[in-house]
C-alpha cells in the first residue's frame, strides 16, 4: 500500500511540477517574453493589446485564421523575424494550474483574456477543427473552425 502511495504522489508532484509557470521558465525583455523552455519569443500582450512598459493596454482582438495571416504579415514587418502561431504544445506550456482566472502567469502575460486562444495545429481526428487552449480553465479543445475569431498570442522562434 505504501508503494502506491508514494508511486502516486510522485505522479502527482511530477504533474503539478510541470503545469505551474516557474520564474526560471522566462526572460521578460520589453513587449517580449523568452520561453526558455521551448527556446521561442511570445508576444507579451494578445493582438489587439499594445505594451506600455508595464502593462498591455488596449482591447483583445479576436481573428479567425484568414485574419490571423494578415495580422502575422504586420507582426512581421513591424517587429522584424518570422511570428507565428504558437503550437498546441507551447501554448498549453503558458498554462499555470495554480493561477487564478486567467490561468497564466500575470506577471510575464498581463491583461491575457480569460478564453479560447488559437493554436497553428489541426485536430488530425477532425481535420475540420483547430486546437485552442482556453485561459479560463487551462484546458485544450480541438472544437473551433478556422472561420471562427478567438483571441491570439503570437510566437517566433529565437534567432
Amino acid at each position: 500500500m505504501r508503494r502506491v502511495f508514494r508511486y502516486f504522489l510522485a505522479i502527482t508532484f511530477i504533474f503539478c511540477a510541470s503545469s505551474q509557470c516557474r520564474a526560471s521558465d522566462y526572460i521578460s525583455r520589453d513587449h517580449i517574453v523568452i520561453d526558455l523552455r521551448f527556446g521561442i519569443e511570445w508576444l507579451r500582450c494578445t493582438v489587439g493589446q499594445v505594451w506600455d512598459g508595464s502593462a498591455c493596454i488596449g482591447e483583445p482582438v479576436k481573428l479567425n485564421q484568414e485574419e490571423i495571416a494578415t495580422a502575422i504579415l504586420q507582426a512581421n514587418e513591424q517587429l522584424g523575424g518570422s511570428w507565428r502561431l504558437p503550437t498546441l504544445e507551447e501554448l498549453e506550456g503558458l498554462v499555470c494550474e495554480k493561477c487564478e482566472r486567467p490561468k497564466i502567469s500575470k506577471k510575464y502575460f498581463p491583461q491575457t483574456a480569460s478564453e479560447p486562444y488559437w493554436t497553428g495545429d489541426v485536430n488530425r481526428a477532425a481535420k475540420r477543427h483547430m486546437w485552442s487552449v482556453n485561459f479560463f480553465t487551462g484546458h485544450t479543445y480541438a472544437r473551433f473552425f478556422p472561420f471562427q475569431q478567438l483571441a491570439v498570442r503570437l510566437v517566433r522562434d529565437r534567432r
